[in-house]
């Protein structure tokens, strides 16, 4: 597995630029995430990187405790989304070699490429609630491709994502969508 670190300013802008143009009557519409509206949507994002820095520091899952359950995102999830991305964007230079995770311990190589597979995925579920251009960044899409075909335990484990779907074509982006049950 390559290590995508190199990836994830650009991955993480585009997921900015996404949510910078949500309209505002969008917010509440759903997403291919079955329980989760746009606005949703952007507080588990803001989440995940919120507490990515605490990871990349060498904190376990305990260390970071629940210090950021709850509503993320009040009435601004622009705002909070900014906030979140500007502590997380940084934190990836200079990161422990190895960081603890809901899944355990894991190279900061692997935790870089689900964060990679997170934002691409959720890029697209966020332009298809807010109705925005569903194209992604194809360099993202083949990274996050390549390691999702390798079966890792983010996809196999815990339920993450739905259960995978037929392709619609071979494009690499309706093949990654596949994966994770999204129909393009």
């Amino acid at each position: 597995m390559d290590d995508v670190r190199s990836l994830l300013p650009a991955a993480t802008d585009r997921f900015g630029a996404r949510v910078h143009a949500v309209p505002a009557e969008r917010w509440s519409s759903p997403t291919p995430c079955s329980e989760w509206s746009v606005r949703d949507l952007v507080a588990h994002m803001c989440f995940e990187h919120r507490w990515a820095p605490h990871v990349l520091a060498g904190e376990s899952m305990e260390e970071v405790g629940d210090r950021y359950d709850g509503d993320l995102v009040g009435d601004d999830p622009v705002r909070a989304w900014d906030a979140a991305a500007l502590l997380s964007r940084p934190a990836w230079s200079g990161s422990a070699a190895r960081v603890h995770t809901s899944f355990g311990w894991l190279a900061v190589e692997e935790y870089a490429v689900q964060m990679l597979v997170d934002l691409t995925v959720h890029e697209w579920d966020l332009t298809r609630g807010a109705r925005l251009d569903e194209h992604l960044d194809p360099e993202a899409v083949g990274a996050a491709l390549a390691y999702l075909r390798t079966g890792p335990i983010m996809l196999t484990g815990p339920g993450l994502f739905d259960a995978a779907v037929q392709p619609s074509s071979t494009d690499p982006q309706a093949e990654l969508l596949a994966i994770v049950g999204r129909r393009a």
